[in-house]
């Protein structure tokens, strides 16, 4: 075992909404694995200031502009990636958005937005970037952010919890179809991160009661997904692909028990006014 396996030393990878949250977490650790970082934003400030974001000494950062539901302008930004770092060998699809909508008022036009938002792009950018993957016959990693919200029940967010689930079997499927390819493709599942705008929506009290629900006791933060995203990313993942990595703290693994906000202890369900 050769501790170098982790370093991303000569790589290029492109992370989707890179320019906040959990895709600057990667993007961050990513370059400070030695890896050069195409940052695809659809925002215009985030994209400008991605790269003074990204403070690692000598790290190199390309921000594009492009919204990654549009198949066409995709394919621009990969040429735009690739003219300017070369060969791409690492894919983050990171961009996303939810929001709520009960069922019985849901409409057609807010379930295609949210499917278009976390499942289409993933099929537009892991096609362009795969199909010039074997072109250069060299293999790669491709990454799909999804949520813990994928493999369990969402109440208020069914179309939501349907796209993550969708790139869930999505991934698999592509994991056996370009594993002869050497392309491994795996997904990283968080639960509650604590990204700038989650932060804006909590107060104190509201994370204190979230993190009753973590095993570990703490919110997740944008760098705990960096650090599993360099692992899928490197050569020291070299044989996992079709994996779904739940970077949750263990509240997959927790099923609904959560810590007593009196002493602590696991409960299940609802608490009685004297437990």
């Amino acid at each position: 075992m050769n501790p170098e396996r982790v370093l991303l030393n000569g790589k290029v990878a492109i992370v989707t909404g890179g320019g906040a949250g959990i895709g600057l977490g990667i993007a961050r650790s990513f370059v400070a694995f030695g890896a050069r970082v195409a940052v695809f934003e659809r925002a215009p400030y985030r994209v400008a200031g991605v790269a003074e974001k990204i403070e690692v000494s000598g790290g190199e950062v390309l921000g594009i502009e492009v919204d990654v539901r549009d198949a066409a302008a995709v394919h621009l930004a990969v040429e735009r990636a690739e003219d300017h770092f070369g060969a791409i060998d690492i894919l983050v699809n990171n961009a996303g958005g939810v929001f709520a909508s009960p069922f019985l008022e849901s409409q057609e036009k807010g379930w295609d937005a949210l499917h278009q938002s976390n499942l289409k792009h993933i099929y537009h950018c892991s096609q362009n970037v795969a199909r010039r993957m074997v072109e250069q016959g060299r293999g790669g990693s491709l990454i799909n952010v999804v949520s813990i919200e994928g493999v369990r029940a969402a109440p208020l967010y069914a179309a939501y919890a349907a796209a993550k689930a969708g790139a869930i079997s999505f991934t698999k499927t592509l994991a056996l179809e370009l594993a002869p390819h050497g392309i491994r493709v795996n997904a990283l599942a968080p639960d509650i991160c604590i990204t700038e705008g989650l932060a804006e929506l909590m107060d104190e009290a509201s994370q204190e009661r979230a993190r009753l629900t973590v095993p570990l006791g703490r919110l997740g933060e944008p760098e705990d997904l960096g650090g599993a995203a360099v692992f899928l990313a490197s050569d020291l993942s070299r044989y996992v692909t079709g994996e779904t990595l739940h970077v949750d703290g263990g509240t997959h693994a927790a099923g609904g028990w959560y810590h007593h906000p009196r002493d602590g202890r696991y409960v299940y369900g609802p608490l009685a006014d004297d437990d």
